[in-house]
């Protein structure tokens, strides 16, 4: 028996000959269709856009407002709403998905297989390579025949885990969703960077002290009308 075992027994080195072409092409296949995305979402140099803000978090009153968003490349963001009010996220260009892939300082890493909504998805995972980044980790759920990231969960040092859920439509061919969904938990009363927006005073802000909200989730919802794109921004907008 231990004859026969070793008999068919397969060298450690020579296993990982057999597996790494497989490995490699995985490989070159998340390299290539991040590759796309990107091509896609560099469509886009700038855009203004209307929309409706909804925002559901258990410790903040915030009426659903009419916005009209901004963006510039590559990470200029700011959101201003119906009563002049503007809404400037701290550190906004992580709530852009072009953000994500700025100076291909990461590692994209294939993770599998998935669906969204009943449709098939490829999942990647880019790893920052900047030690000191302070996202750790950022899971894409793509869609491989239209080079479109439909979910996003972005896993950071400081500020915990956040998802993204897009939704398209007219703006597909340039990686613009209708509808951009953030979901955080709200967990000791923390946004994520990039969510943490500077409400105006007559809102109620979170409280930094020991009550916590256990696992409750947040959501921001902004729901795009229109936007029109590559017309130039004046850099004085992001004031």
């Amino acid at each position: 028996m231990n004859n026969l075992a070793m008999k068919f027994s397969v060298p450690a080195g020579l296993l990982m000959l057999f597996l790494l072409p497989g490995l490699v092409s995985r490989a070159q296949d998340a390299n290539e269709l991040i590759k796309k995305v990107k091509e896609k979402l560099a469509l886009v140099n700038d855009y203004q856009a209307e929309g409706v803000m909804k925002t559901d978090v258990s410790f903040m009153k915030v009426p659903e407002s009419k916005v009209t968003i901004y963006y510039k490349k590559p990470d200029k963001f700011k959101i201003k709403k119906q009563d002049g009010i503007s809404i400037v996220p701290k550190g906004g260009g992580n709530i852009n998905l072009a953000s994500l892939f700025e100076g291909n300082n990461y590692t994209a890493v294939p993770a599998g297989k998935s669906t969204i909504n009943g449709a098939p998805v490829a999942i990647i995972k880019l790893l920052p390579l900047d030690e000191k980044s302070d996202v750790v980790v950022s899971t894409l759920y793509i869609d491989e025949k239209e080079a479109l990231v439909k979910k996003a969960i972005i896993t950071t040092r400081e500020n915990g885990t956040y998802e993204m859920e897009m939704q398209y439509g007219k703006y597909t061919n340039r990686g613009l969703p209708d509808i951009i969904t953030f979901l955080f938990a709200t967990k000791d009363y923390k946004l994520p960077k990039g969510l943490a927006f500077d409400y105006d005073a007559g809102e109620q802000q979170p409280k930094n002290n020991t009550t916590t909200t256990g696992n409750q989730k947040g959501k921001i919802q902004i729901s795009y009308t229109n936007y029109t794109i590559n017309k130039g921004i004046a850099n004085d907008i992001f004031k």
